[in-house]
């Protein structure tokens, strides 16, 4: 007789947290399937039974982290609200929630950063799709005139290098003291008011340089 869906689903997020105990003692590179089927106490055949590799468990561990910061970006998308204040609380929501990752758990968080690290490829869908979300709010900023000269792949690559202390993980481990929501709600009144191309039709408004 088929195991019950909710017995599967009970037992992967066994293996999942469990998992997650496994890279913050060994690390992201250093752990096998072999380690986890023993912690779980089940035979690497039977844990292969759930995830079919270390790939298919790091995709399904990051589907579960990635799944509130989803939840967050889509409802964004759609909602009702000034494109000013919503390019600012698509990174402000998820800043939130990654500070409180962060702060709850700095080994848990340092651990899964690892983790995306040695399984990029599994999470780059993920890395697309919120490119994809802030993509949808720059071209709404675009119909409401902002970003005069400059095409859409150029504002995203630009907006995504500049923006990279509030939404980079790692990059926020280390600078998690500046990364505000003052200081996010200057860099992206910034980004409204002087991002677009610099040509003799648009004038260059003055940088607002913000202290370190």
């Amino acid at each position: 007789m088929p195991r019950p869906e909710t017995d599967i689903v009970a037992t992967r997020i066994r293996i999942m947290d469990a998992a997650e105990h496994i890279i913050q003692e060994k690390g992201a590179i250093s752990f096998t399937m072999t380690d986890l089927a023993t912690a779980v106490g089940m035979s690497p055949s039977n844990l292969y039974r759930f995830f079919e590799s270390k790939d298919a468990l790091a995709e399904a561990m990051a589907g579960e982290w990635f799944a509130e910061l989803e939840i967050i970006m889509d409802g964004l998308v759609s909602a009702e609200m000034p494109v000013e204040e919503k390019l600012y609380q698509f990174f402000a929501k998820r800043l939130m929630v990654k500070r409180a990752r962060f702060e709850d758990d700095p080994g848990l968080f340092e651990s899964y950063m690892e983790l995306g690290d040695e399984h990029f490829e599994v999470i780059k869908g993920y890395v697309d799709l919120a490119d994809h979300y802030m993509a949808s709010i720059l071209a709404e900023a675009m119909e409401k005139g902002y970003f005069k000269g400059l095409d859409l792949d150029t504002v995203v690559s630009l907006v995504n290098t500049m923006m990279q202390p509030f939404c980079n993980p790692k990059l926020m481990m280390q600078m998690m003291h500046l990364a505000t929501d003052e200081r996010l709600r200057i860099v992206i009144s910034t980004i409204l008011s002087g991002l677009q191309a610099h040509d003799e039709q648009v004038p260059v408004k003055p940088e607002l340089h913000i202290a370190g």
